[in-house]
């Protein structure tokens, strides 16, 4: 699956890694356990796309905000639902 959130992260997800029931127990946890989030951002994205979010994330003081982050994700998911029901 490939996009580009409405910040303008263009990212590329294999099917595999979508295709794993890892990541959706963890994707069903994260509602009441947010510290599940990095886990979920490394298996979508992998090691290398998971730096390239940090990196779009990073605000002018090096840090990447738990916002930021979460918004990302979101956009990502929401598009993969418009994708789904195209």
């Amino acid at each position: 699956m490939q996009g580009k959130t409405k910040t303008g992260f263009e990212y590329n997800i294999p099917d595999d890694n979508l295709n794993d029931y890892e990541l959706f127990e963890l994707i069903s946890e994260v509602e009441t356990n947010a510290l599940v989030l990095p886990k979920i951002v490394k298996k979508m994205l992998g090691n290398e796309g998971k730096n390239t979010l940090l990196d779009h994330c990073r605000d002018e003081h090096g840090r990447v905000p738990m916002e930021k982050i979460n918004e990302e994700i979101a956009d990502i998911f929401s598009n993969q639902s418009k994708i789904k029901n195209s």
